[in-house]
């Protein structure tokens, strides 16, 4: 199977070389990754995916709706609302399986993550992986809550941006920006996103959040604050964290430290769980927890992507092959 990664930045240049890495897994004959208006300065980049064998092809050697035209599924990492408008131009492809687009792409298609009823996007064309902190905050929610949300009450998030990718330098913000609340009764558009990516598999979630972007290029973090139906000891949250793979613990306070380690041992140098919780800093009540969470943005919806090439592809080994690559992938403690 031919595949494409169109657009390679931050998120498409890991995912070409996760996906060249693990290609015989995942029956892939060939990655070929399209850079739009390359700038002579990222020749070096596009060198380091050459000589790793990916093809690599550009707006100035090749004719981009020709090259589609080749490939059998398409993996959209272009900027913010690039990708909803080459939606149209994927939808007349008669030989494209499928394609997947990044958090940003709202209405891309189907909304996914890993983990939530994987089944339902079996056999369909297009899919919008959910962003990183809606990873982060669904996990935390369907791990604590059970995989329906029936022990859930209420929850409140509050995220905490970093401004922007470590490698740009156009966002960055000189002082804390509070972010509007989009709906009165739910706030930012994390919370509307969560409760979107449940009710694609007719599950309703009561949430609400709100966030606020920092100085900061390393990591996003997220307060939350869940009330749930039901008493709930310690131990029992502690086990189902420790039980659920996406779920990484942590006892160290400062980002910095978890972002170097992910430097240090991260496959590529990323951190892939959806969520990194700090455990010692917990305040439980009888039927409530608060706490904190670090979410790593460049790496945590990387599995679910792949997942979702799995599933709509319709291989017959996805369960077995998504575990292999967790397992290569994903590390419990920072």
């Amino acid at each position: 199977m031919k595949v494409l990664v169109n657009g390679i930045g931050n998120i498409g240049t890991t995912l070409a070389c996760l996906l060249f890495d693990f290609k015989a897994d995942l029956n892939i004959s060939e990655v070929i990754v399209f850079k739009n208006k390359p700038q002579p300065w990222r020749q070096t980049d596009l060198n380091f995916l050459i000589q790793k064998g990916i093809t690599v092809k550009t707006s100035a050697d090749t004719n981009f709706n020709d090259l589609i035209t080749t490939v059998d599924y398409i993996f959209d990492t272009t900027a913010n609302g690039v990708g909803l408008k080459n939606k149209k131009r994927y939808q007349n492809l008669p030989q494209l399986i499928g394609a997947c687009a990044q958090g940003s792409e709202k209405g891309f298609g189907i909304p996914f993550m890993s983990g939530i009823k994987n089944d339902h996007i079996k056999n369909q064309k297009f899919v919008q992986i959910v962003s990183c902190n809606t990873h982060g905050a669904a996990h935390i929610l369907q791990t604590l809550c059970g995989s329906n949300l029936s022990n859930l009450k209420i929850a409140d998030f509050v995220v905490v941006r970093r401004s922007e990718d470590l490698g740009n330098h156009e966002r960055l913000v000189t002082a804390n920006v509070v972010a509007r609340h989009l709906s009165l009764l739910t706030g930012t558009h994390h919370a509307i996103d969560i409760k979107d990516l449940f009710k694609a598999i007719h599950i309703d979630c009561n949430i609400t959040s709100s966030d606020i972007t920092t100085p900061s290029q390393l990591m996003h973090s997220t307060r939350f604050n869940i009330e749930f139906n039901t008493d709930i000891l310690p131990t029992q949250i502690e086990t189902l964290i420790q039980n659920n793979p996406f779920l990484a613990t942590t006892t160290k306070f400062d980002s910095n430290l978890i972002f170097e380690l992910g430097r240090r041992y991260g496959y590529q140098g990323r951190l892939y769980n959806h969520a990194i919780v700090l455990t010692n800093n917990l305040i439980y009540t009888k039927n409530s927890i608060k706490g904190w969470a670090f979410i790593p943005q460049e790496g945590n919806t990387l599995i679910s992507t792949i997942h979702a090439f799995l599933l709509q592809t319709q291989s017959k080994i996805a369960s077995q092959v998504i575990i292999n690559i967790q397992n290569q992938l994903l590390i419990k403690k920072w």
